[in-house]
């Protein structure tokens, strides 16, 4: 085409773009410069972001910890009892066979008794013994190794059927 004819719309150049659309011209300028990767500033922020999210997070999940351990002594006796329950079907509705029965933290059942017999198995980390039994009646005591140091004590009332925490 010569100078003096107008160009079709087919030939628009590109200043004409670019002044039409200046966010074009700012992203050519960008790719020709290679304007590339993340400012300090950007990666501080980010970094300071997962900060914020992990010191949230993490109290959070400590306590389900927690929660999970009382969970697991509350388990235990509600098992233990139902254990009880059957030997004293067992022996005509006598809670006597259960004086001494201790239950250490591996899970075994370390003195005779009926726990071994009724299928109760312990979990590890809980230690529970049978603090009183006589003929109507008895009390389970359970602690977790990770409860406060083992120094947390539930106790299960068998006349009232509730499990009693620290």
């Amino acid at each position: 085409y010569q100078a003096d004819r107008p160009r079709p719309a087919a030939f628009t150049t590109r200043i004409a773009i670019e002044e039409e659309f200046p966010v074009i011209a700012r992203i050519r300028k960008s790719l020709e410069n290679k304007e590339q990767g993340f400012t300090l500033i950007e990666l501080l922020v980010v970094i300071i972001i997962i900060g914020i999210l992990a010191a949230i997070a993490i109290p959070a999940f400590l306590n389900q910890r927690e929660k999970a351990w009382v969970s697991q002594v509350e388990s235990d006796l509600k098992n233990a009892a139902i254990a009880a329950e059957s030997q004293a079907v067992d022996d005509n509705g006598d809670y006597s066979a259960l004086n001494g029965v201790v239950v250490e933290t591996n899970g075994v059942v370390t003195a005779a008794g009926p726990f071994d017999l009724n299928g109760f198995n312990g979990t590890v980390g809980v230690d529970m013994d049978v603090t009183a039994a006589d003929a109507t009646g008895f009390t389970l005591q359970a602690t977790h190794a990770n409860l406060n140091g083992g120094a947390d004590v539930y106790t299960y009332d068998s006349d009232t059927g509730v499990i009693a925490g620290p």
